[in-house]
């Protein structure tokens, strides 16, 4: 039997007082080293389906499996501990810490999980050096390494909130929207370390978009909008 990295089954979603589901997916699966390239316009479901990845949502209906845990009958402080140790988010809206310097905001992931934290030393390096090593290939300038990020620009920020993703090398990387505030120069770079780093450390990346250039490289692509049941009975209603 094969060992799902991340597994979903009758999956079905409703926010709080909405009349009808917003996702409902019959099956979705991805093994290591599997990069999913997931499109879709706005309002098909895309971020709402990386919150219930990530246990920050629960589903309504169905199961949601992460490197053999169940999410769904989790406590919450399990769900946060293994988002912690196993997932590295690049948020939409980045979600850095304001007060807190570009390095310091890289190795926050580390500072809240002792296996990411180990895993990100395991080479060899220092953690200070496994940063400095992301922020070089995502060409963050040494000069602005120790200012807070609010003082850089919106497609700095989206670099460091990678770097902070992929340090410790965490079995899953979910990308949302990671490259919209990146010129096309950028987001070539941006697409290939991503995915450089994803493959030396085995790890499965959902990078989810509503751009469909930036598919290639990725060996599955998903339409959410035909995986989503849910909005095809809305359009064909």
């Amino acid at each position: 039997m094969t060992n799902h990295v991340i597994r979903i089954d009758n999956l079905a979603f409703r926010y709080p007082d909405a009349d009808n589901v917003c996702l409902d997916i019959r099956e979705l699966h991805a093994e290591a080293g599997d990069r999913i390239f997931i499109y879709g316009p706005s309002g098909s479901g895309k971020s709402t389906l990386l919150g219930l990845l990530g246990g920050v949502l629960t589903p309504e209906r169905g199961t949601i499996s992460l490197l053999g845990h169940e999410l769904t009958t989790m406590t919450p402080s399990a769900r946060d501990r293994l988002r912690a140790d196993h997932i590295g988010f690049v948020f939409q809206q980045f979600n850095l810490i304001p007060y807190l310097s570009v390095t310091d905001n890289v190795l926050l992931s580390c500072r809240f999980s002792a296996r990411r934290h180990s895993c990100a030393v395991a080479s060899g390096t220092t953690l200070h050096d496994e940063a400095t090593r992301l922020l070089d290939h995502l060409d963050i300038a040494s000069e602005l390494r120790h200012r807070p990020v609010t003082q850089l620009s919106v497609g700095q920020q989206q670099r460091v909130a990678a770097a902070r993703a992929l340090i410790g090398r965490p079995e899953i990387v979910i990308a949302d929207e990671p490259t919209s505030a990146l010129d096309a120069e950028r987001q070539i770079a941006f697409l290939e370390l991503l995915s450089r780093e994803c493959i030396a450390a085995n790890a499965t990346l959902l990078f989810v978009s509503h751009d469909r250039r930036l598919a290639s490289g990725f060996n599955r692509e998903i339409a959410l909008p035909s995986l989503n049941r849910a909005q095809i009975a809305q359009e064909v209603a």
